[in-house]
């Protein structure tokens, strides 16, 4: 979600995003504690924002996906369809129906 969010990815619009792309709710703190370990690996880094009237002063922690966190997402992806295309049948369904639903 930090890739998607761009800008915008702090803490309560990540639990926000969450919720909008997988239709389940998520605990600021399970995001704050996966934000955390992330960082902690070095997949991404975090800087803060500037302070906003909204938020009484405070300023927002921004994430960004690092360069190593960019080729682990790579590797993740590259693997995942790599064991999908071992599935000859499920892939062209997946395909087929991809190509249906764009139609």
């Amino acid at each position: 979600m930090v890739g998607i969010l761009g800008e915008e990815a702090y803490a309560f619009k990540i639990a926000d995003e969450v919720e909008i792309q997988t239709g389940r709710p998520v605990s600021i703190g399970a995001v704050h504690s996966t934000l955390t370990r992330l960082e902690e690996k070095g997949f991404l880094t975090s800087q803060f924002g500037k302070p906003s009237l909204e938020r009484g002063g405070r300023r927002k922690r921004i994430y960004k996906v690092t360069a190593i966190g960019r080729r682990t997402l790579d590797a993740s992806r590259q693997l995942k369809q790599s064991l999908w295309d071992q599935y000859p049948d499920i892939a062209v369904n997946f395909i087929f129906n991809s190509k249906l639903s764009l139609s």
